[in-house]
């Protein structure tokens, strides 16, 4: 069998939606973390200016920090979530994969095999 085979068609499919999301995922932390830089260099702006409406402005400036940040912790949490149930369906798969093989082919055990002499 194959490299690229050893999960079969259905599990090939169900590991490409996989990879899709965590690339999306991938995708929405990157565009927060953009923002977060943006948000920072202009509160880092008002800061340094110290005009009272951008010393104001840096409040909702940062409570929006702020929550761009829960918003990549929770990113990151369902793609902790996601990997290990990918990675836990690969290894049920990959396991079942193997128990047919040495069901069907005895040979496939190799070294357990133990050789009497004639």
């Amino acid at each position: 069998m194959m490299e690229g085979d050893a999960f079969g068609s259905g599990n090939a499919q169900v590991g490409t939606k996989a990879l899709q999301s965590f690339q999306r995922s991938f995708v929405q932390v990157q565009s927060i973390l953009d923002q977060n830089r943006l948000l920072i260099n202009e509160i880092s702006q008002n800061q340094e200016s110290r005009v009272p409406d951008g010393l104001t402005r840096n409040v909702v400036l940062i409570r929006e920090l702020n929550n761009n940040i829960r918003r990549v912790v929770d990113l990151y949490t369902d793609l902790s979530i996601n990997f290990s149930r990918s990675a836990e369906a690969t290894a049920g798969a990959v396991a079942s994969e193997g128990d047919s093989t040495v069901r069907s082919d005895p040979r496939a055990i190799g070294g357990l095999k133990r050789n009497r002499p004639a």
